[in-house]
Order: structure tokens, then sequence, then C-alpha cells
């Protein structure tokens, strides 16, 4: 068994997976909806591009799994927003997915969670555990991997919103501090999938992959502060469980707009349930997962993650400041149209060409405003805001020169502003 599609071969696990996997000899394929994405993660490997949203009938399956041997689902989203709908890719993708693979006999490795259940307390686990159920209904070949918190060198989720907190200096801000964690390495659950590609996991096991002990949440975040290089916290700041919920509503509507935060409500509810599982079954076919301590050592190079995980917290208020600041500049546009057509009148413009271009520029300025809140439209956002900067910079220089001695510096200004666009710019960029 060499020809391997793997699904959501560009996210956290998925790339883990298919590097593994090549790495192992298997001839790996995978399947996403963004080429960009695709070619930046897992520039090595073959892939087909196509949205699993599209790929709900078996029909949509028949020839694509043709060509491979086995396929591995690490596709998966946290919650329904503008991208994702957890119904479509939890369940009706999956049972698409397996009654194509029954009819084929095709292999079926399905990444599920620790904890599913369909009568869970978040839409994400309920519609996990349907998928699961539609594969072993089906009749395909099929291993079911529930990882508990995943670790990575990389982040994202949990992940990234355990090493954010971890990256505060002197304080440590804190919730839900008791809450029971098992963790597992990605590249233990890499290890995982290639042994039920192999053989060694029997056909229809439902294996649990997580430590064999569990840490409460604030040891675990106590851990990654060590491997970030941090200094102990001298004292913690514990939020009060009732807050959580506000903070999860807020992260819904940003959701909403795109924004996969992870302080959205599921995952504020997964961490109340705790992530738990039994390490047991997979100790009895493979072996161990590593412990916390021993996962976090494997990963190299912690400093150098700790100012991507406290420019985390930049990068929301950065994107907030620049759309406030865009809109006021576009609001006071408009309220002083009749002073800034002066400016523009005693240099020799007509009053309604002036007029007409304090308007537009205005008018550019609050569709700027908006759009960097949409998360499908915030790079093209950016870029416009640093092209109106440019514009503003040498028109203003050429027509009104005088504006750069200005005691407000209105001019000078503009130069940080662009600034801070540029360092947003790779903040942003889709992992």
């Amino acid at each position: 068994m060499t020809r391997v599609l793997v699904l959501g071969a560009y996210g956290l696990i998925g790339s883990e997976v298919a590097r593994y996997l090549c790495a192992a000899g298997y001839e790996v394929t995978g399947l996403g909806r963004s080429d960009s994405a695709a070619r930046r993660t897992f520039p090595e490997g073959q892939w087909i591009i196509r949205d699993l949203a599209d790929m709900k009938q078996v029909s949509a399956w028949d020839a694509v799994l043709s060509d491979f041997d086995a396929v591995v689902n690490c596709a998966g989203a946290l919650q329904d927003g503008a991208r994702d709908h957890l119904q479509t890719v939890h369940v009706e993708m999956v049972e698409a997915l397996a009654q194509a693979a029954a009819k084929l006999e095709k292999l079926v490795v399905q990444i599920s969670a620790a904890g599913v259940s369909t009568d869970a307390s978040t839409a994400f686990f309920r519609t996990k555990a349907q998928g699961d159920q539609a594969l072993l209904d089906s009749g395909a070949p099929v291993v079911i991997l529930r990882p508990g918190l995943v670790l990575a060198l990389q982040s994202y989720g949990g992940t990234a919103l355990i090493r954010q907190l971890a990256a505060f200096p002197v304080v440590q801000p804190m919730a839900l501090k008791n809450t029971p964690i098992q963790t597992v390495s990605v590249k233990d659950v890499a290890f995982a999938v290639q042994q039920a590609l192999s053989g060694h996991i029997p056909d229809r096991s439902v294996l649990d992959l997580v430590e064999p002990s569990s840490h409460s949440l604030a040891e675990v975040v106590a851990a990654h502060r060590q491997w970030l290089g941090i200094a102990p916290a001298r004292f913690t700041i514990l939020a009060p469980r009732w807050g959580l919920k506000g903070i999860g509503k807020l992260a819904d509507v940003l959701g909403r707009l795109g924004w996969r935060s992870p302080l959205r409500s599921t995952a504020i509810d997964v961490l109340k349930d705790g992530v738990r599982g039994d390490p047991a079954p997979y100790r009895a076919l493979v072996g161990d997962v590593a412990p916390l301590k021993d996962t976090l050592t494997g990963f190299q190079g912690g400093a150098t993650h700790l100012l991507k995980a406290r420019m985390a917290w930049f990068v929301p208020l950065g994107v907030a400041v620049l759309s406030l600041f865009w809109l006021l500049s576009g609001v006071i546009g408009i309220i002083s149209l009749a002073s800034a057509t002066d400016v523009l009148t005693q240099v020799g413009w007509s009053e309604e060409v002036a007029k007409t271009s304090v308007l537009f520029w205005a008018l550019v300025d609050l569709a700027l405003g908006v759009a960097v809140l949409y998360r499908p439209w915030v790079q093209r956002a950016l870029a416009g805001m640093l092209v109106t900067c440019g514009i503003y910079l040498v028109s203003a220089s050429l027509v009104t020169p005088g504006l750069w001695l200005d005691p407000l510096g209105p001019l000078v200004k503009i130069l940080p502003v662009m600034l801070g666009i540029a360092i947003l710019f790779p903040l942003l960029e889709e992992r």
C-alpha cells in the first residue's frame, strides 16, 4: 500500500502526516481548497485542489479514490463560520467518502478527536462522532484515531492559545486552570497513521491517542512557558468562568467574518469539559505516545516561537486600530469637507474638482476600514491601504508640500501607519 491521499494536507495535522508518509516512502497526494496554501506548505507533494464542501456525493469520490490505496482524513473545522460548515465537512462529506471507499475497498484512516460523542456538549464533537459512525457503518476498511490536544512545532487553535497565554511576561493570565488535559505530539499522530496504513493497527479499530497521564491546563501552560524560555510567572490573574461566555460570543461574531479565533465558544466549551482519552488500547497495540515534557523537549527552537506568540496578541489589536483609523479618516473627511476643499482651492484647484477629490478619497478610506474587518479580504485591504498611503504621500508632496512642516504632522504620521500595515502582512498569511 503506497499511494495515499491526505485530506486537509496543509493543516496542522495533515501537513505533518503528509511529510511523514512521504519520508517513509509513500506516494502522497494532498487534497485541499487553496492552491497557494498547498504549494507553500507541502511543495514536494502532488495536489488535488478541490473544496471538500463540494464533495458530498459518492460520485464525487469515485474517480478520485480509484488512483489511491488509502485515504487519510485530516480535514476538519472547529466551528461553523464564514468558510466552514461542520455538518458538511464532518458528516456529509465523510458519509459520501465512506460509501465510495466501501464500494472500492479502500482503507480510510480517520483523524477524529478524543472525547467525541453524539450527545457531546459541542457541535464539533457531535458531528465528528457522526462522521466516525458513518465510516464504521459503511463496511469500508477503517481505522479511527482520536488525538487529545495535539502539540506541534507550529501552532493553531488550542495550541496557539496556550502559547499566547504562556508568552506573557511576569504575570500569567489564566482561566479554567484545573481543566484536565492529555496531549499528544503531532509526530505521534503521524506515526499512528503510518501504523494503520501498514496494517499494524487492525481494521475497525477506534483508538485514543493521548499521553499516559493528564495535566491541569495551568501545568500545560507552565510547561510551555519553560519551553519558550520565559521565567515562571510571579503571579496569576484568573479570569472568571462567567466572563468566558461573553469572550466566546464575541469571538463567534468574528468567526462569521472569517476570523478563526482560538477563543471561540467551542474551544472554550471543550476546555471546560477537559481533553481526555483512554491510552490503554493504543498502548496494547503500538505503545505509549510521548508525554508532555518529552513532546516539548523534542521541539527545537522554543525561543524562536516566543515572538510569534507575543505578536499574535498584536494581530487583533492591529486590525481593530487600522479599521478605526481608516473609518475615522473617512468620516472626518466628509465632516470637514469645506475646510479640506479650501486647502486644495488655495493651491489652484477648482472648487468642484477639490470637493469631488475629497469625497472620493473619504469613501475609499471608509471602504478600506470596513474591508479589513473581513478575513478573506484582509490581504487585499492591507495592500489597498499601502497603495492609498503612497498616493497620499506623493500627491500631497506635489500639491501641498507645506504639510510636511505642519505642526500636527499629517504627512509624517503616514509613515508609521505604512510600517504597521507592512508588519501585519506576514502575520496575517493563511496557515
